[in-house]
């Protein structure tokens, strides 16, 4: 993955997932864009006439400079080749627009200026509007190791095979790669995609795969898959998003949006 699109921001997993950003970029002999968007499209609550918000304007862009000269200096000496984009905008929408040439989209779980809990509407619109796989990384994700073990939720989905194809770059490094399938007892019938499929489609790449398939339990899904890939000491959970529509899943629930709420490991996304 040699394009690396990195969402700069000043939510509290920026340093994360610059050191991920980093770390996969020497594994790959990878380029980082740093894409920071400002946006001033914000609503405060009384201030009618906008006097409060033009106010704060300065100090916006004060603090987006002050992060930007920060980075840069960081990076300039980690030895990896990047460049910066400063844009004006929602920033789902300029990471969207700059995705089409990117190999992998790095962001964070969680809205700048929040408690670090997600999910956050930008992870949401990118993974479904990007032709990108997006990697959203948490807070305390010190480094990243390509060739680590690599655990595949596979539930026999589009999305799910989907998912494993995006990844097919990062599981070719990892020592590895296990399809990890959660079982429930009141499933009816097999998945559209059994995870034979799977392993078949990895094996063709060169990839061995070990299949696992993991009861329910009483645990959450997201839960389960997160204990699995704690137990394989794996670096990254790999998963297709928002099976079931965006909006079902925001109101009901759903395995997406668990897994995004306190996410444990990186993990890659993709629709």
């Amino acid at each position: 993955m040699k394009s690396i699109l990195l969402h700069i921001d000043h939510d509290r997993a920026m340093p994360a997932r610059l050191q991920v950003a980093l770390d996969l970029a020497r594994a790959t002999n990878g380029h980082i864009t740093c894409l920071q968007a400002l946006s001033y499209d914000v609503f405060m609550p009384g201030d009618f006439y906008g006097s409060a918000m033009a106010a704060a304007l300065p100090l916006i862009k004060e603090n987006a400079d002050k992060l930007r000269a920060d980075t840069e200096r960081m990076l300039e000496h980690e030895g990896v080749p990047f460049d910066w984009r400063f844009e004006y905008g929602v920033a789902a929408h300029r990471l969207i627009a700059a995705s089409p040439l990117a190999d992998i989209m790095i962001v964070g779980p969680a809205e700048a200026g929040s408690d670090g809990r997600g999910p956050s509407a930008l992870v949401g619109d990118v993974v479904l509007r990007a032709a990108v796989p997006v990697l959203v990384v948490p807070e305390g994700s010190n480094s990243f190791d390509v060739g680590a073990p690599m655990v595949v939720a596979w539930n026999g989905s589009a999305e799910s095979a989907h998912a494993l194809r995006a990844a097919l770059p990062l599981l070719a490094c990892s020592c590895q790669v296990t399809l990890a399938c959660v079982v429930e007892d009141t499933a009816e019938g097999g998945p559209d995609l059994p995870s034979t499929d799977g392993a078949r489609y990895l094996a063709r790449h060169g990839i061995a795969c070990e299949i696992v398939e993991i009861p329910r339990g009483d645990m959450k899904i997201a839960d389960t898959l997160f204990a699995a890939a704690t137990l394989r000491e794996a670096s990254l959970l790999v998963m297709g998003a928002y099976g079931h529509p965006r909006l079902a899943e925001l109101v009901m629930g759903g395995v997406t949006r668990h897994m995004l709420s306190e996410p444990q490991m990186p993990v890659l996304l993709a629709h």
